[in-house]
């Protein structure tokens, strides 16, 4: 059990640096997600499961409906920009 715990650990390192370095806005959002979720399992193993709810529905959840959206906003609004450069 300790050994999961490190590597989830680990694994929530990885992805918060990874958030950071990532220049792709989808794959940043994914990795966000992927975050949302291992901090899920962790809250799990502390016990806490209020939190590992809330963190699964806002985080991995509501939070990255909003980010797709929005991504998918700004692709839109950039193509009408090029599109009325054209």
């Amino acid at each position: 059990m300790k050994l999961f715990e490190i590597l989830l650990l680990l694994s929530l390192i990885v992805c918060a640096i990874s958030v950071a370095v990532v220049r792709d806005l989808l794959t940043s959002i994914i990795i966000f997600m992927s975050y949302s979720l291992i901090m899920c399992v962790i809250w799990v193993l502390l016990q806490s499961p209020d939190l590992a709810i809330t963190e699964a529905a806002v985080g991995a959840g509501v939070t990255s409906i909003l980010f797709f959206v929005t991504l998918k906003k700004i692709r839109a609004i950039r193509k009408e920009d090029q599109d009325e450069q054209a």
